[in-house]
């Protein structure tokens, strides 16, 4: 079923720490090394990949190392409005 609902944080934190798990992964760096690299502490990045909960600062920081960084500067963008009704878009 199609949803047109917007994410929840809960869900958007899951899915989050799901990719920044796999890109870490993709790019070869264990926990330790990316938190050297990162400068983020090794902690933060465990609790960050277990239960999604990470500060502003670290997951910018986490996103330079991990090379995606450039996704976080559409966050906030004015968008177009979207139609109020189906006839609207007709």
């Amino acid at each position: 079923m199609l949803s047109f609902l917007p994410p929840t944080p809960s869900t958007l934190m899951e899915t989050l720490k799901t990719k920044f798990r796999q890109r870490r992964k993709e790019l070869g760096y264990t926990q330790p090394e990316l938190s050297s690299r990162s400068g983020v502490s090794l902690g933060s990045l465990k609790r960050f990949e277990s239960s999604g909960q990470i500060s502003l600062e670290s997951l910018l920081k986490l996103a330079l190392v991990l090379e995606c960084l450039d996704g976080f500067e559409g966050v906030c963008e004015e968008r177009e409005k979207m139609p109020e009704s189906i006839e609207d878009l007709l």
